[in-house]
């Protein structure tokens, strides 16, 4: 055999060496799945999608750092799941990224969808972290999965109510809600602080998430001389009852909870919108450590500016990250203690939980429209 021959099947050897080297470092990787859930189509597809790009670039940091999780380095991996806002589609949502061998699950949006969904976590032993639900019922269940790195309603809603008698001064209070788990949690608990600052509620109706006329409500409050009036629901129906109430004549303040604070509402609601007040969960992201450099960040690997909740989703990913390294695992079993008892620094301020799994203190900021923008009036924590 001449030497070219020879020398052929050797440097084909190594060359095949030298492709199966990256495989096999690869390997020595731990593997790990962090799940989302969230509306990725439909009405809430916006709030979906910045919430996804809020875990993803935690995930993305992650992995650029290399962290070991015991001895072996961890690429995380996310694996999505479309709960189009909607209980059913949320609870099959999340048998999905059981069965698909998640360690923890970062979501979902709608209170709706968290509440039947978490209880497939919990019977399932997987941790959730929750960015953006805020109905008490999560956490208020005793489930030892379900934790919240947001503010529930009964923090942010009852800052609200507080405020609304206690430096508002207003007389005679109306409620209106669009009967989800979100909004009517918020109206609830709305109604309770107003109730313990010792304000008077003259009438509370309703309508539903996918109302578009509001004018039996408004004529009614209308009718009981109302002076404010607190909007249990989110920006887009905000924004429409603003421009009727305004059609209607009825001058009371407007108030909302959270999921109206954004440019949606401003759009929307025309020069309605002036005035306007919401409480929003969490302080000021440019008031924040690192809030002015996330923003930035965030615009340049997605090229959008953040919608609303894409911190939190960060926040969560990272407080899930952070234990299974502290714990040097990722069975949920190991690292859930350490979860319990985390205390994390993070984008959105610092994160703990109670007993429950609620964040402790929370914090709410109450902005208003003025000039045709959101400004922020006052902070609070929660208790």
């Amino acid at each position: 055999m001449s030497t070219q021959h020879t020398l052929k099947p050797i440097a084909m050897l190594v060359g095949a060496m030298f492709a199966i080297a990256p495989l096999a470092g690869l390997a020595d990787d731990l593997p790990v799945k962090i799940g989302f859930a969230a509306p990725l189509t439909g009405a809430n597809a916006g709030y979906g999608k910045d919430l996804e790009n809020g875990v993803r670039l935690a995930i993305d940091e992650a992995n650029a750092k290399k962290i070991k999780i015991g001895d072996k380095v961890a690429h995380f991996e996310l694996v999505s799941q479309d709960d189009q806002a909607d209980p059913r589609v949320g609870v099959q949502a999340a048998q999905k990224l059981v069965d698909s061998g998640v360690a923890v699950v970062v979501g979902h949006f709608n209170s709706g969808t968290t509440i039947p969904a978490s209880q497939v976590y919990e019977q399932a032993g997987i941790p959730m972290l929750d960015p953006a639900a805020t109905n008490p019922i999560i956490t208020g269940r005793g489930f030892a999965n379900a934790f919240m790195v947001i503010s529930t309603d009964a923090q942010n809603a009852g800052n609200a109510g507080a405020y609304a008698v206690d430096v508002t001064k207003a007389r005679r209070i109306a409620i209106i809600d669009d009967r989800t788990a979100f909004g009517q949690g918020e109206a609830d608990e709305f109604e309770k602080a107003v109730k313990a600052h010792g304000g008077t509620i003259v009438a509370r109706d309703y309508t539903d998430n996918h109302a578009v006329d509001f004018s039996t409500q408004i004529t009614k409050f209308k009718g009981v001389n109302a002076d404010l009036v607190f909007f249990g629901g989110l920006d887009s129906q905000a924004a429409g009852f603003a421009r009727r109430m305004k059609q209607l004549g009825l001058s009371a303040q407007l108030v909302g909870g959270g999921g109206v604070m954004d440019e949606d509402f401003i759009k929307l609601a025309g020069d309605a919108a002036d005035g306007a007040m919401a409480w929003e969960y969490g302080r000021p992201l440019a008031q924040l450590p690192g809030g002015k450099d996330f923003s930035a960040k965030f615009k340049k690997q997605f090229g959008v500016d953040i919608l609303s909740y894409a911190p939190f989703g960060y926040d969560g990913a990272w407080v899930a990250i952070k234990a299974m390294q502290k714990a040097k695992s990722d069975s949920p079993d190991v690292y859930r203690p350490v979860l319990k008892a985390i205390d994390y620094d993070g984008v959105t301020g610092k994160i703990s939980f109670d007993s429950t799994g609620a964040l402790k203190s929370g914090a709410s900021t109450l902005y208003q429209v003025k000039n045709g923008a959101w400004v922020p009036v006052v902070t609070k924590s929660g208790t």
